[in-house]
């Protein structure tokens, strides 16, 4: 019967037989590498949307609020980025990062809003 080799430094396994890894230190330098692939790309757009988050939850304490196109900018919000898209029926569509979302108003100004469903989960 052939011995079992660590994924990672490819030494024989002692122990359970449905071990994969001979220590935990293997187990993360593997798990790290197969995760590194697209890391920074996904890092940067991760990045990139929490920080959109925390911008429209500072400018946003209570459900609502509205902000002109100009503070988004200032703080640094990216309107290229965002985590989902909803429409209503009267055809308004709202742009969330996570539970915080927006829409554009008139004379450059957007409305805030908390998808409160998503809220109360996180609770």
């Amino acid at each position: 019967m052939e011995k079992k080799k660590c994924l990672e430094c490819k030494e024989v396994i002692i122990g359970r037989s449905d071990k994969k890894f001979c220590s935990d230190q293997c187990r993360n330098l593997y798990n790290n590498r197969q995760n590194s692939d697209c890391t920074n790309v996904v890092r940067n757009i991760t990045n990139v949307l929490r920080k959109n988050r925390r911008i429209l939850q500072e400018l946003n304490p209570e459900d609502k609020a509205k902000v002109h196109k100009d503070k988004l900018l200032e703080k640094g919000f990216n309107f290229n980025f965002f985590t989902s898209i909803y429409t209503t029926k009267s055809g308004t569509t709202y742009y969330f990062c996570y539970e915080y979302g927006y829409f554009q108003m008139d004379a450059g100004y957007y409305f805030l809003v908390i998808n409160k469903k998503l809220k109360e989960e996180e609770g």
